[in-house]
């Protein structure tokens, strides 16, 4: 075999990649770098919530495990973190929809609430917060309605 030969390109010998290929390179390690940042913190997101909600009294914790649920199913794309140490759901850094134990706020009731950046407007009236003291499969399938809706 003969040794590899340096390639002619427009008259200059080349010994290997290109600036601009090189860039594109670097470039792509920094996408790549920030990708597995945005998933490391996407998955300490999804951990700290679950963790929050373990740590709720009942009914709260039963009812937040289910919302969690009808939420992720409803918008995978919402990454999960904590707000105000209570678990909420962010669209582009953005939180869209929360949910805060009834102790928290020392009421009969867990809140579920969606934010300014939810896109829930109708007309000039339209509720933010919803009570919940128990949940049914009626109430999952509204709330997932709502929470698709919210994300747009």
């Amino acid at each position: 075999m003969s040794p590899k030969k340096d390639v002619q390109d427009s008259g200059k010998r080349s010994k290997g990649f290109s600036d601009e290929e090189r860039a594109a390179m670097k470039e792509r390690a920094r996408e790549l770098k920030a990708e597995a940042r945005a998933n490391k913190s996407k998955a300490e997101g999804e951990s700290d919530v679950l963790a929050a909600i373990a740590a709720m009294p009942e009914p709260d914790r039963t009812i937040s495990q289910r919302l969690h649920g009808v939420i992720r199913a409803s918008a995978p794309e919402l990454a999960a973190k904590l707000w105000y140490g209570q678990p909420a759901y962010a669209k582009d850094g953005k939180v869209v929809c929360f949910f805060r134990a009834a102790e928290v706020d020392k009421e009969r009731y867990l809140t579920l609430g969606f934010t300014s950046s939810a896109k829930l407007d109708e007309g000039r009236l339209w509720p933010t917060a919803y009570a919940l003291t128990a949940l049914t499969a009626a109430d999952e399938a509204r709330i997932g309605a709502l929470v698709k809706k919210a994300v747009g």
